[in-house]
């Protein structure tokens, strides 16, 4: 069995925070902090998946011909993937917040 699968024209989460972390210096200069603005792109890119499943989760419940099932299915797991992702380095950075805050000096 050969199952094909067609390339995504929207990169993942993790795509996304990479190509966003590598710009990040020259973007960082104008809009205040390396790290600020990667983790503002992810965010971004990740809400973007979210919004676009919902869209597509729309047409298929309205019956559009032009979208499918099999299509939608994958962008509300790319959308979930990619907010399971952003809620662990969320918890990490609390943790690691906690951590540092809990230090004796």
């Amino acid at each position: 069995m050969d199952l094909r699968l067609a390339p995504l024209t929207s990169p993942t989460p993790a795509q996304a925070f990479a190509r966003t972390a590598r710009t990040a210096p020259s973007a960082a200069e104008g809009s205040g902090g390396g790290f600020a603005g990667a983790l503002s792109g992810a965010l971004q890119s990740v809400s973007a998946a979210q919004n676009q499943a919902g869209a597509l989760q729309r047409e298929v419940q309205l019956e559009n011909p032009n979208v499918s099932l099999e299509q939608t299915m994958v962008a509300i797991q790319k959308a979930q993937i990619g907010f399971q992702a952003t809620m662990h380095v969320r918890n990490r950075m609390v943790q690691a917040y906690s951590d540092i805050m809990n230090m004796q000096v």
